[in-house]
């Protein structure tokens, strides 16, 4: 008589514990457009220049998250010297100039990149420009802060955004800008 009253219970029971397993084990829903791949994004090579130096060492790079609020790093991070200069790599506009969450930040949507605009961010900066303010490519926008930083040495963290969606900075500079080196000349062969 115990056997068949556990029957239908037992089988509610397993039937719930199941549809949980479902429920939990599922990928989660985008939340919005961070979780869209990388490749959906287009982004133009209008960089003129490194955020801070000639050919700055890139200390981490770019790893995009798998879901919006996923572990990754959203921009890259270049070595650089307490007050050294911080660059426009583009030309846009401030639409940020002041300090989130302690850190000083500047962020400039950069002119003709599209609907809704590609939007650099750089961090932690000392800001030397207004919101509202035009830039120029190369032109100094702060100077880097000693402290703010996460790396393990002073930093400059360098995003890039299109809305909601993190893209990859080193996408803006064109590739002879990526790998720039000492000239060499190579010799003419056939000429005395």
């Amino acid at each position: 008589m115990r056997a068949k009253r556990c029957v239908p219970v037992c089988t509610r029971l397993v039937l719930v514990l199941v549809m949980a397993a479902a429920v939990l084990l599922a990928p989660p829903p985008p939340l919005f457009a961070a979780d869209e791949p990388q490749a959906d994004v287009t982004v133009p090579t209008v960089g003129r220049t490194w955020p801070v130096g000639s050919l700055p060492r890139v200390l981490r790079g770019w790893e995009p998250p798998a879901t919006a609020y996923g572990p990754g790093h959203r921009g890259v991070d270049l070595a650089a010297a307490p007050g050294a200069p911080v660059r426009a790599v583009a030309a846009g506009r401030v639409s940020f100039a002041g300090r989130v969450a302690g850190k000083g930040v500047v962020s400039v949507e950069l002119t003709g990149t599209g609907e809704p605009p590609l939007r650099t961010t750089y961090e932690p900066v000392t800001a030397a420009v207004e919101e509202g303010e035009d830039v120029a490519p190369g032109e100094v926008i702060g100077t880097v802060d000693a402290t703010g930083s996460h790396c393990t040495v002073t930093c400059v963290h360098w995003g890039l955004r299109r809305g909601d969606t993190y893209v990859n900075p080193l996408m803006l500079l064109p590739p002879w800008l990526l790998h720039q080196g000492p000239s060499r000349l190579l010799p003419v062969y056939g000429t005395p």
